[in-house]
């Protein structure tokens, strides 16, 4: 069963572009841990605000991609960019009609 963690990263103003870059750098050791999908995105509807939409193939997989040294310097990267305004959920993929089930 997959993992999804679909969130949004608010930023101080005029730095979502910046985050951006930094979360969409290439990063082959997530695929390696398990990370079968990444997406970031935006919307001229909330410019200081980056949307996230993440699937692993568990929530430990997701868990221990927090621990890769690669990730702990994006996140600690990241931190200045941010305004601290976070949402999301996560959630256990029980199907989909583009995998049969």
């Amino acid at each position: 069963m997959t993992f999804a963690n679909i969130g949004t990263l608010g930023t101080k103003p005029g730095a979502r572009d910046e985050l951006v870059a930094l979360l969409t750098r290439p990063g082959p050791e997530l695929a390696e841990i398990g990370c079968l999908l990444y997406e970031v995105g935006v919307s001229d509807a909330e410019p200081d605000t980056v949307f996230v939409a993440e699937l692993w193939t568990s929530a430990e997989a997701h868990r221990d991609s927090l621990s890769l040294a690669s990730v702990q310097a994006a996140i600690n990267e990241a931190r200045p960019l941010l305004s601290g305004v976070m949402d999301g959920l996560r959630f256990e993929v029980v199907g989909s009609p583009l995998r049969g089930g």
